[in-house]
């Protein structure tokens, strides 16, 4: 993967003309700032690709290729809270590098990147220092000239961009003394999109997320949830690839929440026109879960083996767990990647798109949303009640830890109906979800405990193959199955309070 850096940084301009030919105050003095070194000034030359429809910029995104600067080379830009980026580099070349590509690749979906804009700018650099001559951040005025085609502009930045590790409420200070000398923070996230703005080539505006027609209707709620999922697994795609911690689980946790509302809202959005998207849905998310669950699971038994002492490790666990991890991890990663790079993705993203562009509406669309948000959500939690009264009433074994998975999963899709219905029902929703995510947590620890025990039964059977004692893994499975039994003594008591009547009946 090429190299990461995360901007942490702050943009400004001058409010007046005056101000802008006083320039910039003297920082020493500005908290921690000691000293204020020269560092010249450098010609920057970029060109910024997006689609013709502007998709990057629209998302915030910015991918160019600059000459000059020490950095000169291809640079992708991923927004992660205002004011912080994260910047992945590749070398310069005449084309898009392949692995900045693929990281705009659930945007692009296909489409070409091509130059939309050049911006030449003669950046003056300066650093802010510490007492010790450690560098605190980068300062920088920028006299930036944009072109987009035949339309031109032109304009000053200033721009702090903090080093690594320091304290952001530097930015704070700079910005206290940057107000009295007549500079305020820019209202342009970013000079690229400041360009367009000026050339008259501002990216098309997102979607409201309140869907087609006007109105406080079921629909609009239902559409503006599924919308918000549907942004995240997006968001969320070039984390994955990145193998950013917790991505995976993210991005399947969006692909659920949109399969399960789907679902959920049936006497709003047609079944018949949902339900192959649904299809497709628990396709990406069981390729991703594969790379997720083993996570889990190697996390898990390796928390178990540091619990114990010492002395009840018998042979090379650790490294044996270590292998066996490394070369299912491995696999696992592939198939996810694999499955992002599909066709059948990127078909299940335009899929997805259309639908929630031109949604399949029924009747109950146009009904009050607290009157359906309710109603759905009550179905769901009858769904789960029967199947957790099933798998309570089957005896300890296979079958009953198959039902309780199968409770576990109405659970999560209750959870995720009542979260999806608290802007229209608000904290009686919220508490609803709340208490079956108690029961959800349960019934999960249970599975991963049902899961953990077929793997410590192979890693024995590996163990004993190599004639390397097996004892250690036998204590493992022990111990999880005295868990997984703790587990199901404490379910009625989780139940029961998640089950109580008044926690539905605040749903008005």
């Amino acid at each position: 993967m090429a190299d990461t850096t995360r901007e942490i940084e702050r943009k400004f301009e001058f409010s007046k003309a005056a101000s802008a030919r006083r320039g910039l105050p003297d920082l020493t003095g500005t908290a921690a700032v000691a000293a204020v070194t020269d560092q010249g000034t450098v010609e920057l030359d970029a060109v910024y690709y997006d689609t013709p429809d502007q998709r990057l910029a629209a998302d915030g995104l910015t991918l160019r290729r600059r000459t000059g600067g020490a950095d000169e080379g291809w640079h992708l830009k991923l927004p992660v809270s205002p004011g912080v980026r994260d910047e992945v580099g590749a070398p310069l070349g005449d084309t898009v590098p392949p692995a900045l590509a693929a990281l705009v690749r659930s945007r692009t979906r296909g489409a070409a990147l091509t130059p939309q804009v050049r911006l030449v700018s003669s950046r003056h650099v300066s650093h802010l220092l510490d007492a010790d001559g450690t560098l605190l951040a980068e300062l920088s005025t920028d006299d930036v000239v944009a072109e987009r085609g035949e339309a031109t502009a032109a304009w000053t930045e200033v721009e702090v961009e903090l080093a690594d590790g320091v304290d952001p409420g530097l930015l704070d200070a700079v910005e206290k003394t940057f107000r009295k000398a007549g500079l305020r923070v820019s209202d342009a996230p970013s000079k690229l999109a400041r360009a367009l703005a000026e050339t008259g080539a501002e990216p098309p505006a997102r979607p409201d997320g309140r869907g087609p027609g006007s109105g406080d209707t079921a629909g609009a709620h239902v559409l503006a949830y599924l919308r918000e999922q549907r942004d995240a697994l997006v968001a969320h795609d070039p984390a994955v690839r990145r193998d950013l911690p917790d991505s995976v689980h993210q991005m399947r946790v969006a692909t659920r929440r949109l399969r399960s509302a789907l679902k959920t809202y049936r006497k709003v959005l047609d079944r018949e026109a949902t339900d192959p998207v649904g299809d497709e849905l628990r396709w990406l998310a069981a390729e991703l879960g594969v790379d997720r669950d083993q996570e889990v699971l190697a996390e898990r038994l390796q928390a178990h083996l540091t619990e114990l002492p010492p002395t009840l490790l018998t042979g090379p666990v650790r490294d044996r767990l270590r292998t066996w991890n490394t070369a299912r991890r491995s696999a696992s990663r592939r198939r996810a990647l694999d499955a992002l790079d599909s066709d059948r993705y990127i078909s299940l993203l335009n899929t997805l798109d259309a639908t929630l562009d031109a949604p399949p509406l029924l009747d109950g669309a146009a009904r009050s949303p607290r009157k359906a948000l309710r109603k759905a959500v009550l179905r769901d939690y009858a769904r789960l009640a029967a199947r957790i009264d099933s798998a309570l009433a089957l005896d300890e074994g296979r079958e009953r830890d198959v039902a309780l998975h199968e409770a576990r999963k109405a659970a999560k899709r209750v959870r995720y109906a009542a979260e999806s219905a608290v802007p229209a029902l608000g904290k009686p929703a919220k508490r609803l979800a709340k208490a079956v995510k108690k029961v959800q947590s349960l019934l999960g620890d249970h599975q991963d405990s049902v899961v953990a025990r077929d793997a410590l039964r192979g890693l024995a059977d590996q163990a004993t193959d190599a004639g390397e004692p097996a004892f250690t893994w036998g204590l493992l499975y022990g111990r999880e199955e005295a868990l997984a039994e703790r587990r199901e003594r404490e379910l009625p008591a989780v139940w029961a309070k998640a089950s109580a009547p008044t926690l539905r009946t605040a749903l008005k």
